[in-house]
């Protein structure tokens, strides 16, 4: 049961690095490819769908890693999990004070409502979103290394 609970986790979490993965270096580039207003739009409906998901993902996989590394305490691979989980909590407090703040106001915009500013505003989004998918990376790492 235990390796199930393993190998689910890890899945779970590979699963969440690729989405967060492919919006920083695919989905953003095309949406910043399109005209301004386009461009604007889509940030703001990907901002309402994905924010509306990843809360549950994150927690979720928080709380999988967590209960793994409690069934799992025995096992010599426990420092990797509880590491992994730490890092998880990290992205958790960064969605919350860094990332979530800019979306909120991010998907509420329209070409007649946005701020001056709103390109700037995107553009710290992304860099913060930069650091979370290096984060999410380490931890996922970390999962794939306690399985060994």
């Amino acid at each position: 049961m235990l390796t199930a609970l393993e190998v689910f986790t890890t899945v779970v979490v590979g699963v969440m690095v690729g989405v967060e993965f492919s919006v920083a270096f695919v989905i953003n580039r095309i949406l910043d490819a399109l005209p301004e207003d386009s461009s604007q739009l889509g940030h703001a409906h990907g901002g309402r769908m994905l924010g509306a998901v990843m809360p549950f993902w994150y927690i979720g996989s928080l709380v999988l890693a967590g209960i793994w590394a409690v069934a799992g305490w025995h096992h010599h691979s426990t420092g990797l999990v509880v590491s992994a989980g730490a890092l998880l909590i990290l992205s958790v407090i960064m969605s919350i004070l860094l990332l979530v703040p800019i979306n909120n106001r991010n998907k509420t915009w329209t070409p007649d409502n946005r701020p001056a500013d709103w390109k700037q505003q995107l553009n710290r989004w992304n860099r913060y979103h930069y650091v979370r998918v290096a984060v999410l990376i380490a931890a996922f790492t970390l999962l794939v290394a306690a399985l060994a």
